[in-house]
């Protein structure tokens, strides 16, 4: 059975790889590191602060038994300006600096990381994941949830629109094209 809870700053060697897996290059990009180690060790770091969008007070495991399957990195817009300018302030201090696109308008309760276990794909995790988001969306009083997709992952673009989401902007993120979705709730 798949529970789902708030992460814990122990959580960080099972959350990094997760987020790589779903962002790719990009993690790349928001730790200043190029080597694959380097990168989720870094995530370590930023996922046991909480000053930045991959902290664990913004992150949910799913666990089956004692087990991390998935991970949702979620918090609103608003929230993620600030974090944002934090992380900048935080890779400034490392020596990089690096500019970190707006994701999501202040309005909006913001899915900026949902993944999913390789082991444990096509299991229904990932819908689980959204559906908590939704509700912890509600629960904290937003009307609206959104989540960007990058233009070129057409699935997953049907995925989201199957579970009510629609595209309405498109977006540049690291100098790549999205889609930003919302689902009114």
């Amino acid at each position: 059975m798949i529970s789902i809870t708030q992460a814990t700053k122990d959580d960080a060697p099972f959350i990094a790889p997760l987020i790589v897996s779903a962002i790719g290059d990009i993690a790349n990009r928001l730790t200043a590191q190029n080597e694959h180690a380097e990168v989720i060790q870094t995530l370590c770091t930023l996922i046991r602060n909480t000053n930045n969008r991959h902290s664990f007070e913004h992150t949910f495991v799913a666990r089956n038994g004692e087990t991390i399957v998935g991970i949702a990195v979620l918090y609103d817009g608003k929230t993620g300006r600030l974090l944002d300018r934090q992380l900048e302030q935080w890779l400034h201090a490392q020596g990089r600096d690096v500019t970190i696109d707006v994701e999501a308008h202040d309005d909006e309760f913001y899915i900026d990381t949902v993944s999913v276990d390789e082991a444990a794909q096509g299991q229904g995790v990932g819908t689980k994941l959204l559906q908590f988001a939704e509700r912890e969306a509600q629960r904290r009083g937003f009307s609206k949830i959104s989540l960007n997709v990058e233009v070129e992952k057409v699935r997953a673009r049907q995925l989201y629109e199957r579970l009510g989401f629609v595209v309405t902007e498109h977006w540049q993120i690291i100098d790549e094209p999205f889609h930003h979705m919302v689902k009114s709730l």
